[in-house]
């Protein structure tokens, strides 16, 4: 099949990462793939497949938006990696919980599990799981932890907007929460265990949105493997992940200035100038040519490339 140009929203099944699912569609013809999110391999739901010219909105893909999960962790259990895929670190007895050292002396588990999730919400920042892809030095954390060395700190800053406690089960909780792009959940929860005194590890998790995608219209990868003729129906375009930005055609003229790198005059006709706003300009047949921001240059308005976006063969 032809290399695609665009987004292909995929419900990531559990037990595949990222990178093995993006390599599974890779094999259907497209050679310039790539993803936006990571989903740890326990981890199921919305994974941002960009294929084509869309590999190159990856830097701007997740401005302004966040993510929703819905998730499940355990009291009283540990392990390496924060979640159930990890070797059992430790294991606490939870009819042993008591006040005793407590920081929520007095209160029973599961109200103090409640008010610690209602405390995410003033979480700024959090630990990066010792596995996990974040480098240091060019290296992976998993790969430094895996090979028994040191794991440096890190702090990643984080926001969290709505948190939320579905049931309550014990050992297990039911939560939904959304944050800031690049927040781990599974670090949410070890936090929580942490502070309870109990431990925790994150057992289930779904990404439910991705900004601006949700599940609703994510498609199983199963599905998009048995039907690969049905690619192209399947991929959003380019300006379909970028809802805050507007749309513009082109003449022919700012098409080749633009495939050149030159800025394309800001007309009239694209509304009044607004310095910084940002728009997908396309061509006259509708191929996306560029990202661009508005700008004043020589005492001119104009639309200055961020990032270009037209296929080289085009003539």
């Amino acid at each position: 099949m032809e290399q695609q140009h665009g987004i292909l929203v995929i419900d990531k099944p559990g037990g595949l990462s990222s990178a093995q699912c993006v390599a599974r569609l890779k094999r259907l013809g497209q050679k310039k793939i790539g993803h936006a999110g990571t989903l740890d391999p326990m981890a199921t739901g919305v994974l941002l497949v960009l294929l084509g010219q869309a590999t190159k909105l990856s830097g701007y893909l997740l401005e302004g938006g966040g993510k929703r999960y819905a998730g499940t962790l355990r009291l009283g259990l540990t392990t390496e990696t924060w979640d159930k895929d990890g070797a059992p670190v430790s294991e606490f007895p939870l009819h042993a919980y008591g006040p005793e050292g407590s920081s929520w002396a007095g209160l029973p588990l599961e109200a103090a599990v409640r008010r610690e999730v209602d405390a995410w919400l003033n979480v700024r920042e959090q630990p990066v799981p010792p596995y996990s892809a974040a480098k240091h030095q060019g290296q992976p954390l998993y790969k430094l932890a895996r090979a028994g060395k040191d794991v440096p700190a890190k702090v990643k800053h984080i926001h969290v907007s709505h948190a939320q406690v579905q049931w309550v089960n014990l050992p297990d909780v039911r939560f939904r929460v959304t944050c800031s792009s690049g927040s781990y959940i599974r670090s949410l929860a070890h936090s929580l265990g942490m502070r309870l005194g109990c431990g925790a590890t994150l057992t289930e998790l779904t990404r439910e949105y991705s900004h601006p995608f949700g599940l609703d219209i994510a498609h199983r990868l199963d599905d998009v493997l048995a039907e690969p003729e049905r690619l192209p129906q399947w991929v959003l375009p380019v300006d379909a992940a970028l809802p805050g930005w507007s749309a513009f055609s082109v003449d022919a003229r700012a098409a080749a200035d633009l495939r050149n790198g030159i800025p394309a005059p800001h007309r009239p006709e694209f509304g009044p100038f607004v310095e910084g706003t940002r728009a997908v300009l396309r061509g006259a047949d509708g191929e996306p040519l560029a990202l661009a921001e508005a700008r004043e240059q020589a005492g001119k308005p104009v639309w200055a490339v961020l990032r270009g976006l037209f296929t080289p063969s085009t003539p």
